[in-house]
């Protein structure tokens, strides 16, 4: 069996920005919409005064009502075993993303002149997309997930007002989580010469690394004829340390070599971004000028040693990501991506799976900044369905075309370092499923050979037998641990990944007795516990995962399902009411983390001491009671105290997985008071401890927020966490009191989350139920530097307050319309 080691290289293009020779716009303000279901809106008379104001990027099912009418599925989902259709009352959210909405916005482009085009860009629609300028349909995009532009330069007016209309159309049972509804992510206009670089027609490349030197290799599609390319290379520090001018082109092609001494390559660790500057001149005359910031990386995916990054072996210790942000919905924003990444950073991820969707610019860049390997997914649906209206009606006429634009949108990322065409497409089975596995995999090779490309695979028995498995050049297991060997020793490519793995279940600050593993299991309440024992019937528990990671270097790290709770998908009460959002986060809705938080902290972030203790210590009314303790440390070993007597010393073992992993002392018996935990290294010396203390009656409120300096842009965010104290400022774990916010000065409410599934409080309403003693408020700046001041209150409680600092944006200013 021949086994072939993948070598490749890559570095990033990022964003274009305004210059001399080239303008991009942002449609930010001044956008109108409304929900009605009808041609007129194209119409350049059409009366829209009574349409809502909004902002781009926008979700307008986010505020709500929760309904457990919206989108009901009757159905029995394939993909988690069911054999009998049941009534699934919040399997998209029990949101309104289901209808018509129309978005319609007045500008000019008074730079527009002769020689001159402009494109119109969306990041993505929601869905079905069909684009008017001044009463004229320029385009249609249907997959909402997908980034697409069209040249408006001919239906465009000169010196005059200009109207855009956009219609959108989410059918019912048309996805299988909350997708967003609108223009949720960002919309531009770029205005360039006639004579230029074509969009995404920039391929940036380094074949050749070593200590000394990196080859650049720069490939530029252009426009226009007696061209020179001119490009320097500038350092961190805005040196320049290459340069090179070029005449030849080959049809619409331009291409470049450049060296770079000494390269800074980049890293999870030391993510070092060069940048590029690439002028294009006609004759003498400059036309146009892209401003490319890109890292250089090698990567390599070998037989028997996995993923190798600069020459170096590394595991992916990701995280799976839905495209929600939560309380904010669908609607793209910065602050709220970096808060997530600045949350699994501090945990030790070290990787991000887009699930299952094609992933915002945005959140890339934030990838590329930060340091996080990217697996960047494309669909969820083949030809085959799994929902009524999913993605399978689009499939034949737009695949294609969507990869493509996948691909030359974001391939010079250095983050990504994997495609995926698919995730558990029911088209596993058979001849007809591999044909299509190896047409995608193909057209992803033709538009980038640079990475290799994977699909997430739950049907493990029906791909090995089919060659559908063999065909990938990265073999994507989802779950089924117990076939992970199996696989390997089927699978040609020498190598195992855990495209998406474990899926337990667990609410935060959420326990429930007695302590044992379960599958499916359901509770009055609608929560699932957070002792990390309850999987669902197809998956498993953390530490299963982790065994195989840790003994076969085969298996080259995973994505877990899922970095934090998202709308939708609420198993393993799919069938329960109210419950309308995902128990499978290693932190909730509100980017809170869960306890299991730290168990993947302990093993994964290999800089940082961890040493918690769960569960809490209010427990009235179970004095006397067994009461298990488990503590996460990367520490050994740990002895227990409560109330100053020893519980005794655990040490981790291999008698099971979650021995290796955890420390367990099961025979606790419930007192109130103090419990203590000391760790100890392998030579038995103490290294750190921590108490937890039984909290009496709620008394405050602690308000901590991430960010207390923020951008005057009218979109940062600072996410305020909410803690509801005693006297002595011991959380009260048990706490659900009502609260109510308010924000003053030059900020706004955005919107609040308290990371309960069963929840149908509104985010965007100023009021919310404490869940677990905390919630999350998010204030939003406005473009007007200053203070802000949030002040929340709850009856009986001290009010809590925090200040906020707005400041005017540094750096590079984004035009907006």
């Amino acid at each position: 069996m021949m086994k072939q080691t993948i070598l490749l290289t890559i570095c990033v293009l990022f964003s274009l920005t305004a210059n001399g020779q080239r303008t991009v716009i942002t449609l930010h303000k001044n956008w109108k919409f409304t929900r009605i279901d009808n041609n007129e809106a194209i119409k350049m008379d059409y009366d829209d005064t009574a349409w809502e104001h909004v902002s781009v990027p926008h979700d307008w099912a986010i505020t709500g009502p929760f309904d457990k009418e919206l989108d009901k599925q009757v159905v029995a989902i394939v993909q988690n075993n069911e054999k009998v259709a049941t009534e699934k009352t919040g399997r998209t959210g029990a949101l309104p993303y289901i209808g018509v909405g129309w978005y319609r916005k007045q500008f000019r482009v008074p730079q527009f002149t002769e020689g001159k085009k402009v494109l119109l860009t969306f990041d993505g629609a929601m869905s079905e997309a069909q684009v008017y300028l001044n009463g004229k349909k320029v385009g249609y995009r249907p997959y909402g997930y997908s980034y697409f532009y069209f040249d408006i330069s001919e239906h465009l007016l000169k010196g005059q007002d200009n109207t855009l209309a956009v219609r959108l159309e989410n059918h019912k049972k048309s996805s299988r989580w909350y997708p967003g509804a609108g223009l949720y992510r960002k919309v531009q206009l770029i205005l360039k010469d006639e004579v230029s670089f074509r969009h995404w027609g920039t391929f940036v490349t380094t074949p050749f690394i070593s200590g000394e030197q990196a080859k650049v290799n720069i490939k530029a599609e252009v426009d226009g004829s007696d061209l020179t390319l001119v490009s320097e290379i500038m350092d961190a520090n805005g040196k320049r340390v290459s340069q090179h001018s070029s005449q030849q082109i080959f049809g619409h092609t331009m291409e470049q070599n450049l060296e770079v001494l000494n390269p800074t390559l980049w890293s999870p660790e030391t993510p070092y971004l060069y940048t590029a500057k690439l002028k294009l001149y006609q004759g003498n005359q400059l036309k146009d000028e892209q401003l490319i910031r890109f890292g250089i990386r090698q990567i390599a995916y070998e037989p028997d040693k996995g993923f190798v990054l600069n020459s170096e072996v590394t595991k992916f210790k990701g995280v799976c990501l839905h495209h929600d942000l939560g309380p904010i919905g669908a609607a793209i924003n910065t602050a709220a991506l970096r808060r997530q990444l600045v949350i699994l950073k501090d945990m030790g991820c070290n990787a991000v799976r887009s699930s299952h969707n094609m992933p915002s610019l945005e959140q890339l860049e934030l990838c590329d900044e930060m340091g996080f390997l990217f697996l960047a997914e494309s669909f969820d649906e083949w030809a085959k369905a799994k929902v009524e209206n999913g993605y399978h009606r689009f499939f034949n006429e737009w695949a294609e075309k969507d990869v493509v634009n996948l691909v030359r949108a974001t391939r010079n990322h250095p983050s990504i370092v994997m495609w995926s065409s698919g995730n558990e497409v029911p088209d596993q089975y058979g001849s007809l499923g591999v044909k299509r596995a190896k047409w995608l995999q193909d057209i992803f090779h033709r538009e980038d050979p640079t990475r290799p490309v994977t699909v997430g695979m739950d049907q493990v028995k029906a791909v090995m037998k089919s060659g559908f498995g063999a065909v990938l050049d990265i073999p994507g297991l989802n779950y089924r641990t117990h076939l992970y060997k199996e696989a390997y020793d089927k699978f040609p490519q020498g190598f195992i990944l855990g495209s998406e793995t474990a899926s337990t279940v667990s609410s935060r600050g959420v326990y429930k007795f007695p302590v044992e593993p379960g599958k499916m299991v359901q509770y009055p309440d609608g929560q699932s516990s957070s002792y990390d024992l309850e999987a669902c019937s197809w998956s498993n528990v953390p530490d299963e995962d982790f065994v195989l990671q840790d003994d076969h270097d085969w298996v080259i790290g995973e994505f877990v399902w899922t970095g934090f709770d998202y709308l939708g998908e609420p198993t393993p009460y799919d069938n329960y009411w109210p419950s309308r959002s995902s128990y499978f986060g290693i932190c909730d809705l509100a980017g809170l983390p869960k306890d299991r938080y730290y168990l993947y902290r302990s093993r994964w972030n290999t800089k940082d001491e961890t040493l918690h203790i769960l569960p809490h210590w209010n427990w009235k009314g179970r004095e006397g009671e067994t009461t298990p303790v488990f503590v996460y440390t990367n520490h050994p070993s740990a002895e227990l105290f409560v109330n100053g007597k020893s519980q005794g010393v655990q040490t981790k073992n291999d008698s099971s997985p979650q021995n290796r992993y955890r420390l367990m002392w099961m025979d606790v018996k419930y007192e109130p008071g103090t419990i203590k935990v000391i760790a100890f290294d392998e030579q038995g010396n103490q290294m750190a401890q921590k108490e937890m203390h039984t909290a009496g009656v709620p008394h405050h409120l602690v308000l901590s927020a991430d960010r207390k300096v923020i951008s005057a842009d009218g979109k940062d965010l600072s996410y305020v966490t909410v803690s509801v104290v005693d006297k002595d400022g011991n959380l009260c774990p048990n706490a659900s009191n009502h609260l109510s916010f308010k924000v003053k000065g030059a900020g706004t409410y955005r919107a609040a989350c308290n990371g309960d599934a069963t929840s149908l409080q509104m985010f965007h309403l100023p009021t919310m139920k404490a869940f677990s003693g905390k919630l999350v408020v998010l204030v939003q700046a406005t473009d007007k530097p200053g203070n802000i001041k949030l002040e929340v209150s709850g009856k009986g409680l001290k009010k809590g307050a925090i200040s906020i600092v707005s400041e005017s944006a540094t750096g590079a200013v984004t035009m907006e319309l």
